[in-house]
């Protein structure tokens, strides 16, 4: 009996601790151009075949460093194909993500070897490739934590006109919600973009996965530093375990902190350097543990933290404040810098000189308002039916990136919706073909349109009509057949309209004709069937038929 029951606790204590255990994180990894999934040597981590894209070339790759994925392949996205092209997964639940995208090289030879591009987020730009970004480890890569709210992320590539964007993989990896709080400013509007991450007094390279941390810290990778210089510190290193390492929400592994840069009677002074964009805020996270045997209490080692010389954080004494040796503790702070360097300085008050097992720097980014969705959804109609050609390549959000809005496409802030808008249009001379959708109608806010020139066909929605907003529509010089829609006369604010160049028949809606008398410009050049005479007024030629109402346009 004893042992049935004993038997029966062990079960129920084991479901209580299944039930209560914390689900895998969301993660997503996609290898760029391959037609299979892939499974990648030391950790057999899982690589969807390529998926998502919305144009690109399929090649071989050539990894620009030895922490790029060992994947066989890329995708590449030549100007042919337009200066905009994106990667939409959807079905991504809701949720705190890494996003990390990697650059890759297309292994023939009369290709350029270092494409220099630009990479947006849910429509906000993150990365700016800088020539020189093959040589260096930690920029072969573009990294940041964002919110997605609505089920689906977009990341897009812009060209700069220095090469093709080539994408070796994007990884998608959910973090725990409150990863990386930095106070009142951080949250849903906010991106974090990595900067810099270091792990001192090491020369390996390593990724949290190396280090067998916990997936929902995100599998960072960890570039190592074992010297800010020249005999002006030294390593140390432990083999003890660290407490409070690997505790929510940034769950850090617990190895980051078992290595260590410390300074010398030389070179009392900790400092480290970086080049950054200016007139930026930044992110600041400092990692310690007091793993060097010569301390052992408090007091014994104090130091200040200095910010491009500013003190901000004081009387730094590691023991005091972790609550023991080999125990983690991370400082964060937020700064604004307006110079291209910053410089991170550990100033010894007391004792024994200064000490830091890692840093991270996060350039801090406004995410930007997205287009209304019901309009983004109009345009991508417009788009099919007028089968646009590659080169306009709308993709992504029409407004933003504010660097690279949708070739023909003008743009206003609503600022109590936040919400971008459509207000312009002109597509004149390009080429298009198809026809006018109906849900044209949904650009709601647009003043002017003018697709003239083209070889549209079929009739003109009576949707248009319910735009009220417009002020200028101009469709002529193309195929458009069948009559005017009476609700064109609905269109108040109308100021220039052009049908000309087109195969309209039938009768003038009697309100447009009326919106002459007010200074309206119409060239409409309708066929005659009907007797009628010529008449001028503010410079506009315009028919009138023998009943006395306005029955056409006639342009010579």
């Amino acid at each position: 009996m004893l042992r049935f029951t004993l038997l029966w606790l062990l079960v129920f204590f084991l479901s209580l601790v299944s039930s209560s255990a914390r689900p895998a994180p969301f993660a997503m990894r996609i290898s760029c151009g391959a037609r299979q999934n892939v499974r990648t040597a030391p950790t057999y981590a899982l690589w969807y075949k390529d998926f998502g894209y919305t144009g690109g070339i399929p090649a071989n790759a050539t990894t620009p460093s030895f922490i790029t994925p060992p994947l066989k392949t890329l995708r590449y996205f030549p100007l042919s194909e337009g200066p905009e092209n994106c990667y939409g997964i959807n079905r991504v639940p809701k949720g705190h993500y890494t996003l990390r995208i990697f650059f890759g090289l297309i292994k023939q030879p009369d290709f350029d070897n270092e494409p220099l591009f630009e990479i947006s987020v849910e429509g906000t730009l993150i990365h700016s490739l800088k020539s020189g970004w093959t040589s260096h480890d930690d920029q072969v890569f573009a990294e940041a934590l964002v919110f997605l709210l609505d089920g689906t992320v977009s990341i897009c590539f812009h060209s700069t006109g220095h090469g093709d964007p080539a994408i070796i993989s994007i990884e998608i990896l959910q973090v725990d919600d409150k990863a990386y709080y930095s106070g009142p400013e951080w949250g849903k509007g906010v991106i974090l973009k990595t900067t810099s991450r270091l792990t001192c007094g090491t020369s390996k390279p390593r990724f949290d996965e190396d280090y067998s941390g916990d997936h929902w810290g995100g599998d960072r990778y960890w570039e190592p530093i074992r010297t800010f210089g020249q005999n002006a510190d030294e390593p140390r290193s432990t083999e003890n375990s660290i407490k409070q390492a690997s505790d929510a929400p940034n769950f850090y592994p617990e190895a980051l902190y078992q290595s260590a840069v410390v300074s010398t009677d030389s070179q009392p002074d900790l400092a480290y350097t970086i080049d950054v964009d200016p007139n930026k805020n930044y992110s600041i996270w400092l990692h310690f543990a007091e793993i060097d045997a010569l301390v052992t209490d408090a007091g014994q080692r104090v130091f200040d933290v200095l910010l491009n010389g500013d003190t901000i954080f004081k009387e730094i004494d590691i023991l005091k404040m972790s609550g023991d040796r080999y125990t983690a503790l991370v400082l964060n702070t937020t700064v604004a810098v307006s110079g291209r360097t910053l410089t991170i300085t550990l100033h010894p008050k007391e004792g024994h000189r200064a000490i830091i097992n890692a840093i991270e720097i996060f350039q801090v980014i406004a995410a930007e308002s997205k287009t209304s969705s019901a309009e983004v959804r109009a345009l991508q109609a417009l788009k099919r039916s007028l089968g646009l050609p590659n080169r306009f390549a709308w993709n992504g959000d029409p407004c933003v990136p504010k660097e690279h809005p949708w070739s023909g496409a003008d743009c206003q802030f609503d600022k109590s919706g936040s919400k971008w808008f459509i207000d312009g249009l002109d597509l004149a001379n390009q080429g298009l073909k198809g026809f006018l959708p109906d849900d044209i109608s949904k650009l709601i806010h647009l003043q002017s349109l003018n697709l003239s020139g083209n070889t549209i066909h079929g009739v003109i929605p009576p949707s248009l009509g319910t735009i009220t907003s417009l002020e200028l529509l101009d469709l002529s010089y193309n195929f458009l057949n069948g009559s005017i829609p009476e609700s064109l006369g609905n269109l108040t604010a109308l100021r220039r309209l052009n049908l000309n160049g087109n195969s309209l028949s039938g009768r003038v809606p009697g309100a447009l004709g009326g919106r002459l008398l007010n200074g309206a410009s119409f060239k409409l050049a309708l066929p005659s069937v009907y007797p009628y005479h010529f008449y001028f007024l503010l410079s506009v030629q315009f028919v009138i038929g023998k009943d006395g109402r306005t029955f056409f346009e006639h342009s010579r």
